[in-house]
């Protein structure tokens, strides 16, 4: 078989199994591990798998900036905005995260719901000014302008400062061997930091993010409430999900 056969053959197998393990292919293909890897590599290289030990993942679609998200799966995000602004209930505190789907989120909240929002996205604080009834605190810091939301220290420290119920995490990677990911890495503690100030945290997941992975892990899948995901029930990854306890939100 040749290389770029190879290469097609691997790239088949990871959009069917959401995997693909070195070891198991080389011997399959009667090739040298080393020779697996490499062609990972270049997969890689060319934006068509992520990386991780001992084999790869698929890759996100959802790393690109703000405006390339806005046309990405616009249906399946509104619908896991609708699922997910369910969870919020009258009088509480919810942190809603930036991005696209946390865009949806906060312009599906019910005119007549009374709530506090922390967010560190303006543009999420901007889509509330005119709700009647959200009482919004915008947490400050520097501007990570690919996604649109404050990071960094003065942000987690601010972030200190907030109790609440609810969290509605934005991911780009949800995944059973890699749990929650995202492209950057300060965005990524940034997402912890604000974990830990909610009671419970719910994964905004459109279909796209599920079984996919980013280079820089979130949270596990332990730490979480729950996926809200517009995902088919027979996905694989989503049938995996469950088999590992996590419940599941369709949308």
């Amino acid at each position: 078989m040749l290389a770029a056969q190879r290469r097609d053959l691997l790239l088949a197998r990871l959009a069917a199994e959401k995997k693909l393990v070195a070891k198991d292919l080389a011997v399959e293909l009667g090739v040298s591990e080393d020779s697996v890897r490499r062609d990972l590599r270049e997969l890689a290289a060319a934006g068509l798998c992520q990386r991780v030990y001992g084999g790869a993942l698929p890759v996100s679609p959802a790393i690109g900036d703000l405006t390339a998200r806005a046309s990405v799966n616009v249906d399946g995000k509104l619908r896991v905005a609708v699922r997910a602004a369910g969870l919020i209930r009258p009088g509480t505190t919810v942190i809603l995260d930036g991005g696209t789907t946390a865009l949806a989120v906060a312009r599906a909240l019910p005119d007549e719901l009374r709530a506090t929002v922390v967010t560190h996205s303006p543009a999420v604080a901007a889509v509330l000014l005119d709700h009647p009834h959200a009482e919004v605190y915008l947490i400050g810091g520097r501007l990570f302008k690919h996604s649109g939301v404050t990071c960094g220290a003065a942000a987690a420290e601010a972030a200190e400062g907030v109790n609440a119920e609810l969290f509605l995490l934005g991911v780009t990677g949800v995944h059973p061997d890699t749990g929650l990911t995202t492209g950057d890495a300060d965005e990524a503690a940034m997402k912890r930091a604000l974990a830990r100030r909610a009671a419970d945290t719910y994964v905004l997941a459109s279909a796209e993010k599920v079984g996919a992975a980013s280079r820089f892990s979130v949270l596990p899948l332990a730490d979480v409430a729950g996926v809200v995901t517009d995902a088919a029930a027979e996905d694989p990854t989503v049938r995996r999900l469950g088999e590992l306890g996590v419940e599941v939100l369709p949308a």
